[in-house]
């Protein structure tokens, strides 16, 4: 049962992530389009750091929310669960005072340093994100460790929603003002969206207020904890895996850094350097960005389910979700790599068209750089919850730190090379998560004792994802010339997606099993297979 709650979790979040880029596309696009690869390296320059500090302030903590929430139900101390949540919520409210202070003092100080002034505004917009976000990580963990993904699936589309509309609404009422000023406007959608996001998740909270009391009175007659060791509980899981998070923030900070003075030491202008900064993270890095709404989910949903199975010494359980666990992010990650690798320019052309066309093609050689990594992000995201989940957050943070560690010395010798430049810090991340991802696959096999099924879980998929990029750029070759380079871009997408799924059914990578776990998905699932399009395993 844990196994199918996980991935029904990982189902919603992912459903609800759909949402969440989607409307995501909605801003970035459209934004990219207004304040072009300037404004973007503004944008992304400030927003390293503020994912930093906010990760600094809350990633540990919903997943040490979920970990305890979890294990306590799974004993029925019901009572016990909800006063976790009470005390992380009491913390995060402090985090958050102090990060907002903390960058709205410094921030100027801290554009400086980081080489790109102009970034100011996009910084200060942030500062009332910095203190909303951490109390909503406190009640989407509680939620979580409840294993209902639901309501953080509404407050991440509350969010979303409202920092779209309000992002993209202050960028066109500021782009008079400057360009630095609309890229202030576009970071401030975050805040607005923060503040909706936490005010979506907190109603929900109080419409379930009178289920969550009376779970409290059945609660088994536990002894308490006292809060000092709750929060001791709390901060022994999140201080390694807010370090392990804060690695990523902290690597596409010194990223920035790295990035624009090396670029602007080998004969590059700042405004250049800024230029090609925004053609790396603000378009290019935008999609490979997006096939992590699946694999952010499968983690989430991980977590509580793994730490159920371990608290009831299920190990068998715990190896049927790992494997699990394992092959969906391969079926997510694999796909969208080759996917953007053989369609890369064509895909840059198509969303981003109101830039140069020297830009667009700088941007798309940057896509197909960075795309390899997409398939070692998802795997380092969800190795890690696993790891997690077992009790072993330390083992990912020294994971990823060798990872960096090869990162910033990678990207500081190819940036600096001229024909390399910005792609040298393309190249670097995809190295990074490389290392990372092959030691949490060993880390995990040692500690879970696993045995994958090879065929099953890597060569499937890989066999699948390699006929779709096939098709799909055979598709964009033979529909160019005939309907032109959007509309053939459009088709090849749709051809290589449907391949795709087909291939899956047919090498029984898509299992009668996997359709189950969806809404009318075994009705589904009984027409494919009188179609002879899917197996029964």
């Amino acid at each position: 049962m844990t196994k199918e709650n996980f991935l029904k979790g990982a189902a919603i979040l992912g459903a609800a992530g759909i949402v969440v880029k989607i409307l995501g596309a909605f801003y970035r696009i459209p934004i990219g389009n207004i304040i072009k690869t300037e404004g973007m390296g503004y944008y992304q320059t400030a927003y390293p750091l503020y994912v930093l500090l906010l990760t600094i302030s809350t990633s540990g903590f919903p997943v040490a929310i979920a970990k305890l929430v979890s294990e306590k139900r799974a004993l029925g101390d019901f009572r016990g669960a909800h006063k976790v949540f009470k005390v992380a919520l009491a913390g995060l409210f402090i985090c958050g005072i102090i990060t907002s202070f903390l960058v709205y003092t410094f921030a100027e100080n801290i554009v400086e340093s980081l080489g790109n002034k102009n970034a100011y505004y996009a910084l200060i917009a942030l500062v009332p994100a910095l203190f909303f976000v951490p109390m909503m990580s406190a009640f989407r963990g509680y939620f979580q460790g409840r294993q209902s993904m639901t309501p953080t699936a509404i407050s991440q589309i509350s969010e979303q929603s409202f920092r779209v509309a309000a992002g993209l609404f202050f960028t066109y009422y500021l782009l008079d003002r400057g360009i630095p000023i609309a890229a202030g406007g576009a970071s401030f959608g975050g805040s607005i969206g923060a503040i909706a996001g936490t005010l979506a998740i907190f109603i929900i909270y109080l419409s379930k207020k009178g289920e969550i009391n009376e779970e409290i009175e059945s609660s088994k007659n536990v002894e308490e904890e006292t809060t000092g060791k709750i929060i001791k509980s709390l901060l022994a899981i999140a201080i390694p895996i807010t370090i392990g998070a804060s690695i990523a923030p902290i690597m596409d900070t010194i990223d920035a850094a790295i990035v624009m003075k090396r670029l602007q030491f080998v004969g590059f202008s700042e405004f250049e350097a800024n230029d090609l900064y925004g053609q790396l993270k603000g378009l290019a890095q935008t999609l490979i960005n997006l096939p992590q709404v699946f694999s952010m989910a499968l983690a989430i949903s991980l977590v509580p389910a793994i730490s159920e199975a371990h608290a009831k010494k299920q190990y068998g359980e715990i190896r049927s979700i790992v494997s699990s666990g394992v092959r969906v992010t391969l079926l997510i990650g694999l796909p969208a790599a080759f996917g953007l690798f053989v369609l890369a320019k064509p895909i840059i052309r198509l969303l981003y068209f109101k830039n140069t066309a020297e830009a667009l093609n700088s941007t798309g050689e940057i896509l197909m750089y960075l795309s390899f990594g997409v398939i070692f992000l998802t795997l380092v995201q969800s190795l890690t919850a696993i790891l997690q989940g077992i009790g072993r957050p330390i083992i990912p943070v020294r994971n990823l730190a060798v990872g960096a560690v090869a990162k910033i010395v990678l990207a500081y010798v190819l940036t600096g090379i001229p024909s390399i430049n910005v792609k040298g810090s393309a190249i670097s991340t995809v190295v990074a998560y490389l290392i990372a991802s092959t030691l949490d696959l060993i880390s995990v096999k040692k500690y879970t004792k696993i045995k994958f099924n090879i065929g099953e879980v890597f060569i499937r998929p890989f066999i699948s994802a390699v006929g779709m990029a096939v098709i799909a750029k055979v598709s964009h070759i033979l529909f160019y010339s005939l309907i032109g380079d959007k509309l053939a871009t459009i088709i090849a997408i749709f051809m290589g997606i449907i391949t795709y799924f087909l291939l899956l059914m047919r090498t029984g990578s898509l299992t009668y099993e996997d359709f189950k776990l969806l809404p009318k998905g075994e009705k589904m699932a009984k027409t494919l297979v009188k179609l002879k399009l899917l197996r029964i395993s």
